[in-house]
């Protein structure tokens, strides 16, 4: 496949420096929206912004021909993390990488003469996919109502897809957060019969859900990731504590198991301690849902340009992605993400995240190449 010119890297490159440079939080992408908008005008680009919140949509080519609609998403936000003892918004997740990937597929098929009257392509340039809601914004919004394929794309560490490689589908699994404060009132140390100690009360619910078994055959996990009860006195017996949960299951049926198995262990301990104890499920993120055409397009589309041999199979991961809302919300859509191979180390989320920036080239042809198989145009 011809149509990657060498002098669309260096923009690729410049956009990403740029991005990773003036990283913004979910829900306040403010500039990199406006940065963004105007490179898609500037290329072609009809844009869609929003007056209640972040991001933005291009629409390039011919929507009046009944052509299949072609989506193909970035996330845009940065992650709020410690870099070298500072706090700042940090691209450690590759969504600078992700958008600047997408905005080559758009350099691309800009060399390609008449490609406009062929494809109907809308190119979503999405917020606050770490806080698990900006998919579901988009939804919200009729952003992929008239979508008929819709193609993500996620750097992938080295310990799971290798530098030159691609796995067609990431397939991951569903995440939910749950928060819950136990209500109390404090008593002096000496009179612990005048309370119920909040610390063991929590306690309780941690064995509780360490106890939880359910199907070893399919990846799961329930765990405490915040417990604070008490403050500087050590002759205060605590009343009142607060506990975070992260459950991780690899299925949305799992998830709802494993949800209810949680508020049995939580609704125990309440009976039990005769203490009020509020339970709070915050944000949550589906597994993904396959779909076999979308799937096939972006192997073949692999194949092409990085050879057969350098095709994974389906990618499975604990993590999560909001992507597979729009599948659930919308589920005539067939979509896939691409997960892509760049010596991406020590790992996601790292402060010092780096990957071979070389590899967003690779990104950018078979995404591009996916499009072509879609609309079973011959490659140039």
């Amino acid at each position: 496949m011809k149509l990657f010119t060498d002098s669309i890297y260096p923009n690729v490159l410049n956009t990403f420096e740029y991005l990773h440079a003036n990283g913004e939080i979910s829900w306040e992408e403010v500039q990199t929206t406006s940065y963004i908008q105007s490179i898609l005008e500037q290329h072609g680009c009809e844009t869609i912004t929003f007056n209640d919140c972040t991001g933005v949509i291009g629409k390039y080519g011919s929507f009046d021909k009944n052509l299949p609609i072609v989506a193909i998403r970035a996330d845009m936000d940065a992650l709020w993390q410690e870099v070298n003892g500072t706090f700042q918004p940090n691209h450690s997740c590759g969504h600078d990488a992700h958008m600047s990937i997408v905005l080559g597929v758009l350099w691309s098929l800009e060399q390609l003469p008449n490609i406009k009257e062929q494809v109907a392509i809308k190119f979503i340039f999405q917020p606050a996919e770490e806080t698990g809601t900006g998919a579901l914004k988009m939804v919200e919004k009729g952003v992929v109502d008239d979508v008929d394929y819709l193609y993500g794309i996620h750097l992938r560490p080295f310990q799971e897809t290798e530098d030159g490689r691609a796995t067609p589908m990431i397939v991951h699994g569903a995440t939910q957060s749950i928060e819950m404060d136990i209500q109390g009132h404090d008593a002096h140390g000496a009179r612990p019969h005048l309370n119920k100690n909040a610390i063991n009360i929590g306690m309780q619910i941690v064995n509780g859900i360490n106890a939880i078994r359910l199907t070893p055959n399919t990846p799961h996990s329930v765990k405490v990731t915040r417990f604070q009860a008490g403050g500087k006195n050590t002759n205060i017996i605590p009343g009142r504590a607060h506990l975070a949960l992260d459950l991780r299951a690899q299925t949305n049926e799992l998830m709802a198991e494993l949800i209810e198995e949680v508020k049995q262990v939580v609704e125990g301990v309440k009976h039990q301690t005769h203490t009020h104890i509020e339970f709070k499920p915050t944000h949550g993120i589906a597994a993904a849902v396959t779909n076999e055409e979308a799937v096939s397009i972006m192997k073949e589309a692999i194949c092409e340009t990085l050879g057969e041999e350098k095709v994974d199979p389906r990618l499975v991961s604990p993590g999560g992605d909001d992507f597979h809302f729009y599948t659930i919300k919308r589920p005539n859509i067939k979509a896939t993400m691409l997960g892509l191979g760049c010596d991406l180390q020590p790992g996601l989320h790292h402060p010092q995240m780096e990957f071979n920036h070389k590899s967003m080239i690779h990104g950018v042809k078979i995404l591009t190449n996916a499009i072509f198989q879609t609309y079973n145009l011959p490659l140039p």
